[in-house]
């Protein structure tokens, strides 16, 4: 339950118009953080900042655990010591939208390179550090580097595609493997430690600005990450290693097929009998990261879509009941008392699942978007709303509101108009859907950024099922705007969203805003160990 009432938005980091053509945790970050709170926004949401796989979704990473490397800013490893400023000059710039082969080929070596100065250069006190984190996220840190290194000694292929004997994940092949690669392991290990470094030194930035984070988790993981590979009991898997049956929904107004997201599925009997310990470390690791964690399809905790393997569509599957109670009973006692989670539950919703959700007092999500088409979405209106809510104008996978309007049909833009009454000009229906979500009972309203920005579908993140085009955008540096923000801290305040944050436990790095760059395309003279 949220006890205060909050507003906020929504931007993942690699939208950050960052030096190196990919959002990051430096300047801008901070930057971005001073113009929210500014606003009186209280909450940042992001995307998983996890190391993302096919088609750079972050909900289809690499792994469950780890941080993406691309995150890491070049200039605050600079600021550290690990690079030199020439040696980032002339990469990509902040503007445009992010090309992720351009970052993988230029600012990934860099990153490496400033990690291997790490290992060799680090103080005492740094390597202190390095040798706790290391101790702390051995459970997962471990099988994670050796999966990036062997990933890349095997030309990318899929795990079950590498030597048998690494494929089984056998011990005494992973020990040889282990001396002979040492180095290439190492440098991932302290990778995800300045990963750490960098995003414990931002969220403690955030916590001083009296913005908390809110994190999202999915509810599956990929079948090529090092969560299936070294865990492959959890997953429903053949004795080829080969997933029997995987993810999905079934067919509905929006596809005739349904949708199959293909991730393996949990051998649920096989987590229950082992007090659910995967789930509570994962969701434990989460709760590391953030102040608040969005539990993407929250209904496959109740029940999910079974589709067999060998099926192309979603048509033939079927419901198979999960033991939600039972997993969110083991968490609560974990964590020591309330879930500090919200629940996904968009879609067609269960009574099941809507008591699941209520007897854990999660939060439930709410779109405005939603709302306009026809009687039977108006539970996505303010008039049906409970407190313990999350409304959004939008989400990542939803047109922005200005695209959504421009596209809606007759029926749909008569209905908001009705209830939102006549629009002065055509645009003004982002500011009426904000007052809208702002005035609601909803105790958390959050915005995307893209409709603070008037953007139409140019600024659309995602579209689920299309192959391409999704996850590069990002706002331009010169785009936050201050009549924006004191708009927005109007809006905020009249609805009584300005509620103050108290203090929270800060992150082990300390407070660390990146200082003033002269020029931050390199100008700043720095020089790194051993340079």
């Amino acid at each position: 339950m949220i006890s205060e009432r909050l507003s906020g938005i929504l931007l993942h980091v690699t939208s950050l118009p960052s030096y190196g053509g990919i959002g990051d945790f430096g300047p801008a970050a901070y930057a971005f953080v001073d113009y929210i709170a500014g606003a009186q926004q209280r909450l940042w949401q992001v995307l998983p900042l996890n190391p993302t796989g096919y088609g750079n979704s972050p909900y289809s990473a690499l792994s469950a655990y780890a941080g993406n490397p691309m995150m890491l800013s070049l200039e605050l490893l600079v600021e550290a010591g690990w690079l030199t400023a020439n040696e980032i000059r002339g990469l990509a710039g902040h503007d445009g939208p992010t090309d992720y082969g351009r970052a993988t080929a230029e600012k990934l070596p860099l990153v490496e390179r400033a990690a291997q100065r790490f290992l060799h250069f680090a103080d005492e006190t740094q390597r202190t550090r390095f040798e706790s984190f290391q101790q702390k996220n051995s459970a997962w840190l471990v099988d994670y580097a050796r999966f990036t290194v062997l990933r890349r000694l095997n030309g990318y292929r899929h795990w079950n595609e590498w030597p048998a004997e690494l494929a089984a994940h056998d011990e005494a092949a992973l020990v040889t493997f282990d001396a002979e690669n040492r180095e290439a392991l190492d440098t991932e290990a302290a990778i995800q430690f300045l990963f750490m470094e960098q995003w414990n030194a931002l969220r403690a930035y955030c916590m001083s600005r009296d913005v908390r984070v809110m994190g999202d988790m999915a509810i599956f993981v990929s079948y090529d990450s090092a969560d299936v590979w070294a865990n492959k009991e959890v997953f429903d898997l053949d004795e080829q290693y080969q997933p029997i049956a995987v993810s999905g929904v079934p067919p509905d107004y929006f596809s005739a097929t349904g949708q199959r997201w293909g991730n393996p599925l949990y051998r649920w009997r096989h987590l229950e009998q082992h007090g659910f310990d995967w789930w509570v470390a994962r969701v434990k690791r989460q709760l590391e990261l953030y102040d608040l964690l969005r539990l993407d399809h929250f209904r496959g905790f109740q029940a999910y879509w079974r589709i067999p393997a060998e099926e192309e569509t979603a048509m033939n599957g079927e419901w198979v009941e999960a033991p939600g109670f039972a997993l969110f009973d083991r968490l609560k006692a974990a964590l020591g008392g309330a879930l500090p989670l919200i629940a996904e539950d968009l879609g067609v919703i269960t009574d099941k699942v809507d008591k699941l959700r209520c007897d854990f007092n999660m939060p439930g999500m709410r779109v405005l978007q939603f709302g306009f088409a026809g009687r039977g979405a108006h539970l996505h209106l303010p008039h049906k709303y409970e407190r313990n809510t999350v409304c959004y104008t939008g989400t990542h996978d939803n047109d922005t509101t200005l695209g959504w309007w421009r596209s809606a049909g007759d029926a749909d833009r008569k209905n908001l108009l009705t209830y939102l009454g006549p629009l002065n000009h055509p645009n003004d229906v982002v500011w009426a859907m904000i007052r809208c979500a702002a005035r609601s009972v909803a105790s958390m309203c959050i915005v995307p950024l893209q409709d603070l920005l008037h953007l139409g579908d140019e600024g659309r993140m995602n579209t689920p099922g299309a192959p391409e085009n999704n996850w590069t955008w990002r706002y331009q540096p010169d785009a936050l705007h201050p009549d924006i923000a004191l708009q927005l801290r109007h809006i905020t305040e009249e609805c009584d969203r300005d509620a103050y944050v108290p203090e929270q436990e800060l992150p082990e790095a300390a407070p660390m805003p990146p200082q003033a760059l002269a020029d931050q395309t390199g100008e700043q003279q720095g020089t790194a160990p051993g340079q």
